[in-house]
């Protein structure tokens, strides 16, 4: 009887993979809520911190955002900044991992129960078992996380940090970079720094590498040498990453240039680096080496387009994804020119592809304007900062315009549903469209719609 309830129960869970990831999260966001609320956690040591203050650094850490609503330098101690290090990697790991395997059960369009043995488009992923996708995922981390630690250490060293400190600073800069969750042990964070290209970089790199996800990754390493062979995921997150990032530092350097709280006062070689430094940070990095909240409201709604965005799928960025985004755009392409099939690099896009990424965008739309909504009704700031807080959180990217410190808590929680819902739910919804795919033996008598 145990045997054959241990086996309904594996059923179950096989035949709602999706549920895995939303249920650990919420189970490491109650985990990480209670050790910030331990007074070992607080660096003053005078009681243990309010519960929405660590419930709102436990969702941001974990769901990688990087949105804070107390000092993270100033108000946690060594232990504080060990729990959100720790929920930070736990969190990027998991998604990458999870986010992986369920792209590679949605590719493989099989039932399993052990493995997932499945092959991506074009040999982007030839897997054999989940052990193997953990192991390459970890190694992966490890890796890329060892080389930017000891890069920013050793930059921090030259600045005149004592050796500890600046191994301890490139750590925790390092796992929150590549993890995209922006967070910051640096007192003043990254403002005294605006124009250090040796500490500015490997924070751009880690952002990046960790954005454009583990099957890029995977691919690259394998590939790198044909890239006319690379699939269409691939070539969408590379050009779409090198695209939206220019773009980006255009629209940051053209509405900033005369900006006095920005970049209008300081030499065009700063200006270049802080809008390549923003437009980077806006596909889910959180960093930022000027005043957010100075930003013009042009910025601001360019920044809240990008960070809608995000960056590529099975990564540790948030968003709608890069190829959602793109998809959508040769669709888009493909009916103003009157082609009767939608083409991405001279492949066809399969009609139900096209349906996942219409519902994840308008799904991904509808949560995030009920969450400015409620923000507005909550909060008397300017609309244009409650959109850019309220995109912040739902793309996990952790640029704030300063809207969540001076947010009630009710308008906190609102963030934190948002942080929560933007880090798993996308990756939970595209997955379960995708498993739910189900022939009809008819079809309903065709009418058309009048549309636009």
């Amino acid at each position: 009887m145990a045997g054959q309830a241990e086996t309904g129960a594996d059923r179950r869970t096989i035949a709602h993979p999706e549920r895995v990831i939303p249920l650990a999260f919420l189970i490491g966001i109650a985990a990480g809520t209670l050790l910030l609320m331990l007074p070992i956690a607080r660096a003053d040591g005078a009681g243990g911190t309010a519960f929405i203050a660590a419930l709102f650094t436990a969702t941001s850490a974990l769901c990688v955002t990087g949105l804070t609503v107390v000092d993270t330098a100033a108000h946690w101690s060594p232990f504080g900044h060990g729990v959100i290090l720790l929920l930070t990697q736990v969190g990027g790991f998991g998604i990458m991992t999870g986010a992986t395997l369920l792209g590679l059960l949605v590719s493989s369009r099989m039932k399993l129960r052990s493995k997932l043995l499945a092959s991506a488009e074009m040999r982007s992923l030839d897997l054999g078992d989940v052990r193997h996708v953990v192991r390459l995922v970890l190694v992966v981390t490890v890796v890329v996380e060892a080389v930017l630690a000891l890069w920013i250490a050793a930059r921090l060293w030259g600045l005149g940090f004592a050796l500890g400190e600046a191994l301890w600073h490139g750590l925790f800069h390092a796992v929150s970079a590549f993890n995209n969750a922006g967070f910051t042990t640096l007192p003043e964070g990254l403002l005294p720094f605006p124009t250090d290209v040796l500490l500015l970089t490997p924070l751009m790199l880690g952002v990046i590498l960790g954005g454009i996800g583990f099957p890029v990754l995977y691919e690259l390493q394998h590939e790198w040498r044909k890239p006319q062979g690379w699939s269409i995921h691939t070539k969408l997150t590379l050009w779409g990453t090198l695209g939206l990032t220019v773009a980006g530092m255009l629209l940051l350097l053209g509405a900033e240039w005369q900006n006095q709280q920005t970049l209008g006062p300081v030499p065009f070689g700063e200006k270049l680096m802080g809008s390549l430094f923003h437009s980077v940070m806006t596909r889910s990095g959180g960093f930022n080496t000027h005043d957010t909240a100075a930003l013009t409201p042009a910025s601001l709604l360019g920044s809240t387009a990008l960070m809608l965005i995000g960056a590529g799928s099975a990564s540790t960025a948030g968003g709608i994804r890069i190829t959602t985004f793109l998809l959508l755009g040769f669709v888009v392409w493909s009916e103003v020119k009157g082609d009767p099939d939608s083409v991405a690099f001279r492949r066809r896009i399969a009609p139900e592809v096209q349906r996942q990424a219409l519902a994840v965008v308008l799904t991904a739309l509808g949560v995030v304007a009920v969450g400015i909504m409620a923000l507005v009704m909550l909060s008397s700031l300017p609309v244009e900062k409650l959109m850019f807080e309220a995109a912040s959180a739902f793309a996990t990217v952790g640029l704030s315009a300063g809207v969540a410190p001076a947010l009630p808590p009710a308008g906190q929680l609102v963030l934190v549903v948002l942080m929560y819902v933007g880090r798993v739910g996308l990756v939970s919804l595209a997955a379960a469209i995708a498993l739910r795919q189900r022939s009809v033996p008819y079809r309903y008598p065709e009418e058309r719609v009048l549309v636009g």
